[in-house]
């Protein structure tokens, strides 16, 4: 259950038109324009394509990814506000294509400490949540790369926003390579690999677990610093995907590539070609 992020410059649908030509068993787009707070609205005739074309496509799972403005954790009541608003919206926006999971950056406490922003996190969610109460759709808390302010670079984090709020049946996590390496986690040598996800399930648990965003890092471990590289050609390398990929405890969870792209996609597949030769499975079917 491999694919990427893909754009929906010209429509959600053209999306699903460019995962299928990537090679992608899975998907995740972003429901509207990421560099703004106020979207279009999604046309019915659109939503029903989608919809129609996702389904037969065959992707196993498709999710979202909410907008890098979202700060849930800012000491800023007006920007909360705003954030909070915003999630609401794009949960209901994913409602309406049948996007079952949205992916979320927890955000930043803005130099007021760590524990305030849990707790604001924690709230803004519930928040988020309590207005989308009828929309079956469930957030997924990324691991952060611990820049600046940033709330989630532990997994004791994501833990206590997890355990704060009152609807945590619509929560769960997504595990990205990049951050979670950055944060100073090991996931190249055999022992910090299972040091890591043991210390995932201990904290949050692997059935919490929802998602996976597949990422080289420009940058060392521990450095704190996201800059996504091509799979193999970063500072994570292969043997740290061929622990992913043979990790029969997280076989069952999708895996979407945010790597860099180009005009012609050509980025995407040559990075599900080698995801694809570390598991030791063969190209898609035709």
């Amino acid at each position: 259950m491999i694919g990427a992020h893909h754009s929906i410059a010209g429509g959600t649908p053209r999306a699903v038109e460019r995962g299928i030509s990537t090679g992608c068993r899975v998907l995740q787009i972003f429901v509207k324009n990421n560099s703004r707070w106020v979207g279009k609205e999604i046309p019915d005739t659109e939503a029903r394509e989608f919809r129609r074309t996702a389904r037969a496509a065959s992707f196993s799972h498709v999710v979202a990814h909410a907008s890098y403005l979202i700060n849930l954790g800012s000491p800023a009541a007006a920007l909360r506000a705003q954030s909070t608003a915003a999630l609401a919206d794009e949960i209901a926006r994913c409602g309406r294509l049948g996007i079952p999971a949205l992916v979320l950056h927890p955000g930043s406490h803005g130099g007021e400490g760590e524990a305030a922003g849990v707790t604001r996190i924690a709230a803004g969610l519930d928040e988020a949540l309590e207005r989308t109460a009828g929309v079956r759709v469930r957030v997924l808390l990324e691991t952060a790369a611990g820049q600046g302010n940033a709330v989630g670079h532990t997994f004791e984090h994501l833990r206590d926003i997890l355990g704060a709020l009152r609807r945590p049946r619509r929560v769960a996590v997504c595990f990205d390579t990049c951050h979670v390496h950055a944060a100073g986690y090991d996931l190249v040598s055999a022992r910090g690999w299972e040091e890591t996800v043991g210390a995932l399930e201990r904290t949050v648990g692997l059935d919490r677990l929802h998602a996976i965003h597949v990422n080289d890092s420009k940058r060392p471990r521990g450095s704190r610093v996201d800059r996504h590289e091509h799979i193999g050609l970063g500072m994570i390398g292969e043997a740290g995907f061929r622990h992913l990929l043979s990790d029969s405890r997280l076989q069952g969870i999708p895996k979407f590539l945010e790597t860099p792209k180009d005009e012609a996609l050509d980025f995407d597949r040559k990075n599900l070609e080698t995801l694809r030769r570390l598991a030791g499975e063969g190209p898609p079917p035709a």
